[in-house]
């Protein structure tokens, strides 16, 4: 286990500096490809993509277990020897092998089709964000291609993710090892329920809903997290590092998020519950 902590504030190199920019690009091109490809397929059959959809669920489930056990690990560790500040603001997770390691393994199949962006998330040191973006982008394909219902919420979120992670982890700011270990334990759970919907199992209704409240419980926690940055950065920067704008966009973000996983919640569970009820 790497049990190295940051003392002094890692920088990333010049040159990765430049890569903030081209989010906005690849955000505006996922944005096109999103309305672009539902235009599309307005006048075509869906495809069924069953196997697929299976084998990427799969593989996703598969890989971010592991993840959400290594990253998880070393947070834990760092947690319980250093404490709950060190936890937060420790910077050598974005350069631990322990942390990158499986998002790493992951992206060496998919750094060919993604050079520059592959570039620019090395400079970084942090694998994990490429992996998002490809995550993010097969995700939407799947749900055009199938003709699915895209809600709001789905690349509302996902353009956010990839501004954020360009502009944040670049920088390697404090928080990034709570941010991606929660990510990494959400998807588990999600990506293993997708894989056996897509498979075709029954799965209780009580799967999803424990999904939807801990991908709530995922955004409080990032206000939290954010909110603990804000105070400890004050006292001493170099030892838990961010900037102001930093934290107020990360604080909009998570609590944008947790308004919408909220409405979805009491919509998809809730409120139909309630419709039911009236209709008995």
């Amino acid at each position: 286990m790497n049990s190295k902590s940051s003392s002094t504030r890692m920088k990333p190199s010049s040159g990765c500096r430049k890569t903030g920019k081209k989010s906005f690009l690849f955000s505006a091109l996922y944005a096109a490809f999103i309305f672009g490809g539902r235009h599309l397929m307005n006048k075509r059959a869906k495809f069924e993509l069953r196997k697929p959809l299976v084998l990427w669920s799969l593989t996703l489930a598969v890989f971010s277990i592991f993840g959400a056990l290594r990253t998880g690990a070393y947070m834990l560790y760092i947690l319980m020897t250093k404490g709950l500040k060190q936890s937060v603001c420790d910077q050598s997770f974005y350069n631990g092998p322990v942390s990158k390691f499986w998002a790493y393994a992951f992206v060496l199949s998919k750094a060919p089709e993604l050079d520059p962006i592959f570039k620019a998330f090395v400079c970084s040191k942090n694998y994990g964000v490429l992996y998002e973006y490809q995550r993010e982008r097969w995700d939407t394909i799947f749900i055009i291609l199938r003709k699915q219902r895209l809600i709001f919420l789905h690349w509302y979120h996902h353009i956010t993710v990839l501004l954020y992670s360009w502009y944040s982890y670049k920088d390697m700011v404090a928080g990034g090892g709570w941010f991606m270990t929660m990510n990494y334990g959400v998807h588990a759970v999600m990506y293993s329920y997708y894989a056996l919907r897509a498979a075709g199992f029954r799965v209780s209704r009580k799967f999803a809903m424990f999904i939807t409240l801990s991908q709530i419980t995922q955004m409080l926690m990032g206000c939290v997290i954010n909110y603990l940055v804000f105070n400890w950065m004050q006292h001493d920067n170099d030892q838990c590092y961010s900037h102001f704008q930093n934290i107020f966009w990360s604080s909009l973000m998570y609590l944008s998020y947790l308004v919408l996983f909220c409405h979805f919640f009491f919509e998809a569970y809730i409120g139909k519950v309630k419709k039911a009820t009236k209709a008995e």
